[in-house]
């Protein structure tokens, strides 16, 4: 259970952008430590080292853990995906809090939905070095935008990205106000939740809901 104010805080203000009333799934990451395999699947798309997420200390985070993924492979292409074994659906919302910590090539961190393999899924990311944030597609390895906005993603700072995925439609919420939308219907069916990162960068997440909408 998440047990703070200000992740229950987090968690309202990401449902109230992206719906309200339906049971939502809490990840308890203390709960994990240090055993992320027992609940997650490391991944990864492109090229490079292979994808290494652990549960890392961190006294700014809910429950003084978050999971981390801590290669600094600076392989431009490459996109570690830290995959939750436990769930699958096709119409789900997915919160997370996320702090970018390091990286030179790219200091990028999202949330992952309808995973059919991991070169397949949809994405949403945000980017402190670019200060952005963007909806993709990946289709047998290559991405491709489908939306996106400018606006400050800061380091060292907590942060909340939301994504609703219903039918066609996908809605993105940063920081607990709506940014975009877009259209798809690519992948129609269920598929699985995940974290990612790009290059080297280093972000932590600490708080993780999900609701399905099935």
């Amino acid at each position: 259970m998440i047990h703070s104010a200000l992740a229950l805080a987090v968690m309202a203000a990401a449902g109230s952008v992206l719906g309200q009333g339906r049971e939502t799934m809490s990840i308890d990451i203390a709960r994990l430590a240090p055993n992320l395999e027992a609940e997650f699947t490391q991944g990864r798309t492109g090229a490079g080292d292979p994808a290494e997420w652990i549960i890392v200390a961190d006294a700014s985070a809910e429950g003084g853990h978050a999971i981390a993924q801590v290669s600094k492979d600076k392989t431009g292409y490459r996109f570690p995906l830290a995959i939750y074994k436990p769930f699958s659906s096709r119409d789900v919302e997915v919160s997370v809090r996320f702090k970018p910590v390091a990286g030179t090539v790219d200091q990028a961190g999202g949330i992952v939905v309808r995973l059919q393999t991991p070169d397949d899924y949809y994405v949403v990311r945000a980017n402190a070095l670019e200060d952005n944030v963007r909806f993709y597609r990946v289709v047998k390895g290559k991405r491709e935008q489908l939306a996106g906005a400018d606006m400050k993603v800061a380091s060292d700072v907590w942060h909340t990205l939301a994504l609703k995925a219903e039918g066609d439609h996908f809605s993105t919420s940063y920081d607990g106000k709506m940014l975009f939308t877009a259209e798809d219907n690519t992948f129609a069916g269920p598929g699985k939740v995940a974290l990612w990162t790009k290059a080297d960068s280093v972000i932590h997440f600490d708080t993780i809901a999900i609701t399905p909408l099935d």
